[in-house]
């Protein structure tokens, strides 16, 4: 049974939106610092954004100002708000714990920003 579960992405031109959910099991949910990360054809995967349990929210330099993650404690659901969406930004976005755990990572889900 996954663990975490990423949706959302999808294909979206440049200076667009999208907003990414991760449903997570609760026991995760309540007890660890959740972050989202993405991975680029051909580059590692790296973290994008994330935020504690008591809401405080952290962000890559490429992308504080324009992304926004947030959590629902009543849904055990991170969001991440993607805005003003470039190039650059394309690839996978995956949710797991931070630090990471080996056994949550899920399928994640395909971000594509082109014109």
């Amino acid at each position: 049974q996954a663990q975490l579960v990423e949706s959302g992405g999808g294909l979206v031109q440049p200076g667009g939106r999208l907003l990414l959910s991760c449903t997570v099991s609760r026991v995760i949910f309540r007890f660890n610092t959740i972050a989202w990360y993405r991975q680029a054809p051909g580059q590692e995967r790296e973290l994008v954004a994330s935020i504690t349990t008591y809401g405080s929210p952290d962000y890559s330099d490429s992308v504080a100002g324009r992304f926004a993650i947030s959590r629902d404690s009543a849904k055990d659901t991170v969001y991440l708000q993607m805005n003003d969406l470039k190039p650059e930004d394309t690839g996978r976005y995956y949710c797991n714990t931070l630090p990471t755990h080996p056994e949550y990572w899920g399928q994640g889900t395909q971000v594509t920003v082109s014109s």
